[in-house]
């Protein structure tokens, strides 16, 4: 049961990190929520089995959408596999 409430007070304070401005766009935040959310994520991988686990992370990467969209760029320019328009605008071609 704490994993669970710890994951659901990480993801509290993420959108509360969220409302609040930022000069650097939030990286900061992020960062600092990647270093405590990574080993949270195996902690409720370990304790409550891996159900729950792809749940946190599906709602982790809702919450950190940008580093998640950055993360799939630079896969898709390292191995050369085409993942779509991610992040982009529509503009006409």
């Amino acid at each position: 049961m704490m994993p669970l409430v710890l994951g659901c007070v990480w993801i509290v304070a993420a959108n509360v990190l969220a409302l609040i401005p930022s000069r650097d766009n939030h990286w900061f935040r992020a960062y600092v929520l990647i270093a405590i959310g990574i080993p949270l994520l195996i902690y409720i991988g370990y304790s409550t089995g891996w159900l729950f686990a792809v749940a946190f992370f599906l709602a982790g990467a809702s919450v950190l959408r940008w580093p998640v969209v950055y993360l799939m760029r630079w896969l898709g320019r390292t191995t050369g596999i085409d993942f779509g328009r991610l992040g982009k605008k529509n503009d006409p071609e």
